[in-house]
């Protein structure tokens, strides 16, 4: 049975804004993106066993800049600032947009993890998201969050139609930073992408 992926070490190193003032680049770097409140810094807590770790808020919109965690000291898990937060400033939604736009068409992001809400339809912004990655063919993973708000037996399938809402094959990841569901296949996840990415450069370098 393959050994799954775990994660000792995790730590911040830097924020970045629209002037790109990125670290040096790793063979992996996964992203999250979802709209305001969707639950990206408590995700990024629960998968690091570190609930200090990502600045987490009740109020949406916490998250403005690009952060950068690194993980294992050999990739990066980069939370992207949530879209679709109402209360902002037009000023303040244009300026969250060139961020992630930049970010984005950066090339750096190799896999990304799109969250979406498992109780509600997805909003117009989640689906221009989905367009966007779709557009730019940046892989993804879809995780329906807050999956301890539903009936365990609901769970599955509410994951699946919201994926299918989406436009996407259904199917998404149920995942709750309350419970720890998910939490598993998320890892082994990781995982997956980053021993494919190191062993493609492990090609690139040995011809």
């Amino acid at each position: 049975m393959e050994e799954q992926f775990a994660i000792r070490q995790a730590k911040f190193v830097t924020s970045a804004g629209t002037e790109g003032n990125y670290p040096e680049a790793l063979p992996c770097e996964i992203a999250i993106v979802g709209k305001s409140n969707v639950g990206k810094s408590s995700l990024i807590n629960r998968l690091t066993n570190n609930q200090k770790l990502a600045k987490t808020s009740s109020q949406p919109g916490k998250t403005r800049l690009v952060n950068f965690y690194l993980l294992n000291q050999s990739l990066y898990l980069v939370d992207l600032p949530g879209y679709g937060f109402a209360k902002a400033s037009k000023t303040e939604q244009k300026s969250w947009g060139e961020l992630l736009d930049k970010y984005l068409t950066s090339g750096r992001v190799k896999h990304l993890f799109m969250l979406i809400d498992i109780r509600h339809a997805p909003t117009q912004d989640d689906l221009m998201m989905f367009r966007y990655l779709i557009y730019y063919n940046i892989p993804y993973t879809l995780i329906a969050t807050k999956s301890d708000k539903i009936a365990k037996t609901k769970r599955k399938q509410e994951a699946n139609n919201r994926a299918k809402e989406l436009g996407a094959p259904p199917f998404a990841m149920p995942f709750s930073s309350e419970t720890g569901e998910g939490k598993a296949e998320l890892l082994n996840r990781i995982g997956q992408i980053y021993n494919d990415f190191t062993a493609i450069q492990k090609e690139s370098s040995e011809e």
